[in-house]
């Protein structure tokens, strides 16, 4: 069976997510404060793609407006970060992962406001499906965090920046092809810009690392998960729809759930499993369309 750039986009995609999940673990940890660390993140990001960019003579973009989007999308992105951050600091790695990917909501309105992406109806009935896995994994946690009002609107807040940002990567491309090192350097402009100001404001005092594991983690978080899983993340959007984007973004939430059980040794109940596995057969339902769709098309 021939493999697709669909299809390499589709698996890049939820690799990426599930590092995504996996620096959720370091924000916990790391002694340094949710904006502060988020541009720890993409400043160290963005070094390493203008390396990369001149390493490999990748330019930037000619058209004005490809590099606006690029910008905006890491204006987007450092929102996100930042927010999703504070949610991991007020209700915990797993259920600030499961509000953020709310963003299938704002991906599929963006999608068809904007894109004029019409859903199939298998497409609506695996958004639905998903939505419930997404309750039955979310609902036991929330009965235990019902102080955590700020971190579960922070959360859902950092979903919409991370659709917003994804849509900016796909309107980016769509106006000049744009090679991925650039791209990504752009955005971390951007994210580095909008970051400063809040992280002074915020984060003054929690603004430097501590100790050198500190040092570490951070460095790991800005080459791994900025570098490695956002741009996964950059090099699959512009190939697939932003619906069936939504969904396999939902692999995120899935490691965190993973990562909760396993390596913070936090209990699981049968409904969250349940709701784990609803997620799953709506992520293959989508993405099993969408490859289908881009396949008719080639």
């Amino acid at each position: 069976m021939q493999l697709t750039p669909q299809k390499w986009a589709a698996s890049g995609l939820i690799v990426g997510c599930v590092v995504f999940g996996l620096g959720s673990l370091i924000v916990k940890f790391v002694s340094v404060g949710s904006y502060a660390i988020a541009l720890w993140r993409i400043l160290i990001g963005g070094i390493v793609f203008w390396i990369l960019a001149c390493r490999f003579g990748q330019k930037l973009p000619q058209n004005k407006r490809a590099r606006r989007f690029a910008v905006l999308s890491g204006i987007f992105l450092g929102f996100d970060l930042a927010f999703w951050h504070e949610s991991i600091h007020a209700v915990g790695p797993g259920i600030s992962t499961l509000l953020n990917s709310m963003q299938i909501f704002f991906l599929a309105a963006i999608a068809w406001f904007f894109f004029g992406e019409r859903q199939t109806k298998l497409q609506l009935f695996s958004l639905l499906l998903s939505i419930v896995g997404v309750i039955l994994i979310a609902y036991p946690e929330l009965k235990h965090n019902l102080q955590g009002g700020y971190g579960i609107f922070i959360g859902l807040i950092s979903g919409a920046g991370l659709a917003s940002s994804m849509a900016c990567i796909r309107q980016a491309q769509k106006v000049e092809k744009i090679s991925i090192f650039p791209l990504m350097l752009l955005i971390s402009i951007g994210g580095v810009a909008i970051l400063i100001v809040p992280t002074i404001l915020f984060d003054y005092h929690r603004l430097w690392p501590s100790n050198i594991t500190d040092i570490i983690l951070i460095l790991i978080y800005g080459v791994v998960m900025q570098c490695f899983a956002w741009g996964l993340v950059a090099y699959a959007v512009p190939l697939l729809s932003l619906t069936i984007t939504g969904l396999l973004l939902l692999s995120e939430p899935i490691a965190a759930i993973i990562i909760d059980y396993f390596l913070l040794h936090k209990p699981i109940d049968f409904i969250q499993w349940t709701g784990t596995a609803i997620t799953l057969t709506a992520i293959y339902m989508g993405s099993l369309k969408s490859q289908h769709n881009n396949e008719e098309k080639v």
